[in-house]
């Protein structure tokens, strides 16, 4: 298995384009954001979800969740001691000095931080005193940590109450929900304690220019004049979010002129109506874009309230996607001079730039929490718990190249690079087919299926259908002789950038694996083609692999771009192999 750790990740940054550099308090002038030089600034920033607030599916705990029903499952089998202890670990943990200063290295000029409100403060049920707020420091110090990183780096901090006091919505886990007590909306002591909070947190920042803006409220989702629409995506007036919003707003500007306040519509972000126009001069409209196409169509509605409200856009929350999406959708949002942040920085998966691999023992936890396998014993599962706090640590995740440099690169440049050197010498030389170039869809790769389009009707593609190794379209899986493309279907290609050092003729052997003797690929080295149409044995087994070999290939000393390209698909394939005759 091929992990790209961080120490080798530092030593290709200087690859990607330079962060541009924080520079005073932003602001909300006209349509656009601008820094403390009057100059137009695009946010290009990475969320740090997981991280104050799990959410179950990060970790594939989707069936149960919510943050707080995953500690339940875990004092039952650790006990509130180990439990708390957990806690404080996973804090300390998942994001680092060392997180941040990769991020920036990787271009990102800003931080999303998602809150949880019980860091900062009690429950209101909770409270000693009903009505007082108790303020906990462990929040604050973690957001101050946080800040000096950023700081140190010149890249923007911006703070988003991701879970505020009771839950904003009715996707329980985005904001840490228990359905069986009063939500955010069902609760004035909750509204209070919500305004409260953002006071003490405006207080407490105000003359810091490297915090970015408040997104004040993350995603709600509510049916305020009819409980069935659960989500708020029908909405026409809403009127508590709105009033809401107003009250936090005045809050924080009893304390705090400077920093930019963003509001969150209605259906996970997206539902303004009702809501504008604005009520203070430095207001930024945030709206989150997931699955669906990237082109001006699917963001017109954001675009016509920026143009008739004079607000600036900020897409705060994306991603969850390929790479080819990733790219798209960066591309369509900066045409329009739109700023962006993505969802998440590290999770289990590959679509983020840091992948947590799950530690041995794991899945033994995900059965019996699932139902499916017996209870562990406390010190085996306390072992795991420990093992899977290791795993969060940077220095243990799988960094993802290609991700980064689809987020970035590739946004203006249609110019392929080698995922890996790779050198042909007098030596027998084997070159995975996972490590095709990186690049754009159409020139390091051609796949017929390349991003998830979920939230739009009649589209079920989904990328890479393996979701291992890559965040590209090419489908992944993993056997017992490593990492392999499958399901290669017609017309689909793969560059692989090389170069030949001494120049001479050779034999080239794929490994492939087939049961049916239908797949043919061809060898193209630039316009020239090495090898046409050569059949795919059946291998009677698609990972019982078998050599397609052609001979007597000549090639030249220096770079060459190598395409494999199925003529006809149907087959897998593990490799190739240069050799000198």
């Amino acid at each position: 298995m091929c992990r790209k750790y961080i120490s080798a990740v530092l030593i290709c940054c200087s690859l990607l384009p330079a962060p541009a550099h924080a520079q005073g308090f932003l602001k909300a002038r006209d349509s656009i954001i601008v820094d403390g030089r009057g100059q137009q600034y695009i946010l290009r920033g990475m969320g740090l979800g997981g991280w104050m607030l799990q959410e179950g599916y990060m970790f594939r705990l989707a069936n149960l969740g919510q943050q707080y029903r995953i500690r339940e499952k875990i004092q039952e089998l650790a006990g509130p001691e180990k439990t708390a202890l957990f806690y404080e670990q996973w804090l300390a943990s998942h994001t680092t000095r060392t997180d941040i200063d990769s991020l920036a290295a990787w271009g990102f000029n800003s931080i999303r931080l998602p809150m949880h409100y019980q860091l900062f403060t009690l429950p209101p049920d909770e409270e000693p005193v009903p009505g007082n707020n108790t303020w906990l420091e462990k929040g604050f110090a973690m957001t101050d940590s946080l800040l000096q990183w950023c700081a140190r780096n010149k890249m923007y901090l911006i703070l988003d109450l991701h879970a505020a006091p009771g839950g904003q919505g009715n996707d329980l886990p985005i904001s840490d929900r228990n359905p069986a007590k009063p939500s955010l909306w069902q609760s004035e002591a909750n509204q209070q304690k919500m305004i409260a909070l953002w006071r003490k947190l405006a207080e407490r920042y105000a003359a810091e220019p490297f915090i970015g803006g408040y997104d004040i409220i993350n995603e709600p989702n509510w049916g305020f004049e009819d409980p069935k629409d659960i989500r708020g995506t029908k909405e026409q007036l809403n009127a508590p979010l709105k009033k809401l919003m107003m009250s936090v707003t005045k809050a924080i500007r009893e304390v705090d002129t400077n920093h930019i306040i963003i509001i969150e519509g209605n259906g996970f972000g997206n539902n303004y109506n009702g809501l504008l126009p604005a009520w203070d001069n430095n207001m930024v409209l945030s709206f989150h874009k997931y699955g669906n196409f990237n082109n001006d169509a699917d963001i017109t509605r954001f675009l016509q309230l920026r143009q008739k409200y004079h607000l600036p856009l900020w897409m705060g929350e994306s991603g969850e996607n390929s790479n080819t999406w990733f790219t798209e959708a960066i591309r369509l949002v900066e045409r329009h001079g739109i700023g962006w942040a993505w969802w998440q920085s590290k999770k289990i998966g590959i679509n983020n730039p840091l992948e947590l691999v799950p530690p041995p023992g794991y899945q033994q936890l995900l059965d019996y929490w699932s139902g499916k396998g017996p209870k562990p014993a406390e010190a085996d599962a306390w072992a795991i718990l420990q093992n899977l706090l290791a795993a969060l640590l940077i220095k243990n995740n799988v960094y993802h190249p290609d991700v980064t440099d689809a987020m970035f690169r590739q946004v203006g440049s249609t110019a392929t690079k080698p995922f890996k050197q790779q050198n042909i010498s007098k030596e027998a030389t084997t070159i995975n087919a996972v490590d095709y170039d990186l690049g754009r869809q159409g020139f390091a790769y051609y796949d017929k299926d390349t991003a998830r389009y979920q939230y739009t009707p009649g589209v079920n593609t989904q990328g890479n259908r393996g979701h291992m190794y890559r965040n590209d379209g090419v489908d992944i899986q993993q056997g017992d002789d490593g990492y392999y493309v499958f399901s290669i279907e017609e017309g689909e290609w793969m560059q692989y950038t090389m170069e030949v050092q001494q120049t001479g003729v050779y034999a080239i052997a794929f490994k492939t694996a087939s049961d049916n003797a239908a797949g043919r690929l061809s060898l193209l080295d630039g316009d020239a083609v090495l090898v046409k149409d050569l059949p795919v044995p059946d291998s009677k087994g698609i990972t019982n692999w078998q050599p397609a070999e052609m001979k007597n290939i000549r090639l030249k000393k220096g770079i060459h771009r190598f395409r494999i390209y199925a003529g006809k698909g149907g087959f897998n394939l593990l490799s190739f192999r240069f050799s000198k005759q």
